[in-house]
This record gives C-alpha cells, structure tokens and sequence, in this order.
C-alpha cells in the first residue's frame, strides 16, 4: 500500500513563541522527507495561508486555538477563528469550514491550554480525532494515556512534533495513505502509524527566547 509522511503540528514567525521563516521551513520539511506539512501557528492563520501560497501540495492550513477550557487543532481550514470562545462555538465554526479536528496534547498537565478530562471527554464525540504523540511531551507518560483514550473512545490518532524550531521539524510523524483534502485525511488517519520519537527537554528554551526576542523588539 502507497503511504507518505506528514507532520501535523507545526509553528511559524507568526506564532507568538516562534522565530521560524516560513520559506525556510518549506525547505526543511522537504528535506526531510515530508509530503504534508500542516502549519498551525497559536491563534493565528495568516501564516498557514502564506505557508501554502508557496507551497499548495505540501502545506495544510490549519489553527491551534485556544478555547476556554483548552488548546484544539484545526486542519483544512479556510478562515480564522478567534481565541477564547467555548469549546463547542469552537468546534462549531471548524465544522462549518468543513475542517478536521484534533486535539493537541490533551492530557500534559505541565502545558498551556491543558484540558481537565472531565471537560475533554465532553468534547470528544465532536472531534475527528486526538493528538496521541506530541514530541514536547517532556515525558512519555502523557502521550501514552492519550493513546489509551484514543483506544478506548475509538478515536483516530494524530501525531506532530510540535516543532518551534528548524531541528524539530519532522521529529513526530504520521505515516498514512495518501489524501487531497478534508474527507479524504479523515479517512487515513484511520489507517495511520505513528513514526516519531520524543524531542530533548531544551527544545523548550527556543520557545522562551523567542518570547522574549519579540517583547524585546
């Protein structure tokens, strides 16, 4: 069966903890194998757009919005949707673009935008699918109990590295058959395999510096 390698959670310029050239980042992701590459900066679209004026074939455009309970990720998208709204106006509005919907690590306390379970689970029959490998989980732990919710709620799993810098680009992959649009990654992911392995804790350090680079500027 024909697969391709594609990264799904992926950060610019324009994420506010991101110094990553967008034209630099197309030629990273190609280099390193990748035939999908979803950009999704911290609420913001406008460099998913840019990504994939560059590069149709490669790019998806996509979101990680922060909601008022959590952070959700958005692919195939056509328009912004605001932070801080409910969680369902959320999920409303991505279902109106006809975006599929994932959850970014829905269960590492230690981030921004955590989810109680309680409040993810109310979610969970709304969504297309959870993010059961994040390669910024500084431990396993996380991304093995997002794998265990998957399993038992039958839902498809996503990976991505989460990537805020160049090296991290294609750290936490998804092999999969291949698909052109919303309905048809919808379809794969239910045949996806994860390829990936966690990133170094000190990857980290590159989101805080570039915090502090643009406060600075």
């Amino acid at each position: 069966m024909e697969t391709i390698r594609i990264e799904l959670h992926c950060h610019t310029y324009r994420s506010k903890d991101c110094l990553m050239r967008i034209d630099r980042l197309l030629e990273t992701a190609r280099r390193k194998g990748l035939q999908r590459l979803a950009i999704t900066d911290h609420n913001q679209i406008e460099g998913a757009f840019e990504a994939h004026a560059l590069d149709p074939e490669l790019v998806i455009i996509g979101e990680e919005i922060f909601t008022t309970r959590g952070e959700i990720l958005g692919y195939y998208m056509t328009e912004l949707v605001p932070p801080r709204l409910e969680p369902m106006e959320t999920i409303e509005r991505l279902k109106s673009q006809g975006a599929v919907i994932s959850v970014p690590h829905p269960l590492d306390g230690v981030r921004g935008g955590a989810w109680r379970e309680e409040d993810l689970r109310q979610i969970l029959p709304y969504v297309d699918a959870i993010e059961i490998f994040n390669a910024r989980c500084i431990r396993a732990d996380p991304n093995r109990r997002a794998q265990a919710l998957a399993r038992e709620v039958g839902l498809p799993g996503t990976a991505g590295s989460d990537a805020h810098a160049y090296l991290e680009v294609g750290r936490a992959t998804l092999r999969l058959p291949p698909f052109h649009d919303a309905a048809g990654m919808r379809a794969a992911l239910k045949q996806a395999e994860v390829v990936g392995r966690l990133s170094s804790p000190f990857v980290h350090l590159f989101s805080r510096y570039a915090t502090l680079r643009k406060k600075l500027s």
